[in-house]
């Protein structure tokens, strides 16, 4: 039984999403699982598959050919790494980024997790492809006394349940 973790997204959603990248970006290679970078590390670290330079002010979205299952009540959050945070001012453009159980494999987009950043900072930040940009967390989380139970399940990508 599988519990949490991550997996790519298939061969077919991955040449859907990668399509408009200018670089070439090999699936079975440039593609890597989220890893903790020490024995004590709570975040696993997601990495570019892409090179890239990003400018000031200057946005991009990056697919990372990456999907994570869970189990209900639990929930992945994407965070900047603190060192690109502190040293170049690079930061999430949501600020979090939360994944929740239902995102996985929903029929829109398989739950492929894209990860958009924005240069802050005052100089040009660089990003080869295979560094760490970001870092995904696994968490509980809790329910109101009065929560009703949601019979709706999720049939969309990213922002799908604001739709409402």
């Amino acid at each position: 039984m599988k519990i949490r973790g991550f997996e790519k997204i298939s061969k077919e959603q991955f040449i859907k999403d990668f399509g408009n990248i200018q670089q070439e970006v090999e699936y079975n290679t440039d593609i890597k699982i989220p890893c903790r970078a020490t024995s004590k590390s709570a975040g696993y670290d997601f990495y570019s598959p892409i090179s890239f330079r990003l400018h000031q002010n200057q946005e991009i979205k990056i697919p990372t050919g990456i999907k994570a299952y869970m189990q209900d009540g639990e929930k992945l959050d994407i965070r900047i790494r603190s060192s690109m945070g502190f040293k170049y001012n690079i930061r999430l453009k949501n600020q979090l980024g939360l994944i929740d159980a239902d995102y996985y494999n929903n029929p829109n987009n398989e739950g492929h997790i894209w990860i958009a950043l924005k240069n802050e900072g005052d100089q040009i930040w660089e990003v080869k492809e295979g560094d760490a940009i970001a870092q995904g967390t696994f968490d509980i989380y809790l329910t109101t006394d009065n929560d009703k139970p949601v019979k709706e399940e999720r049939i969309g990508g990213i922002g799908s349940t604001s739709n409402k």
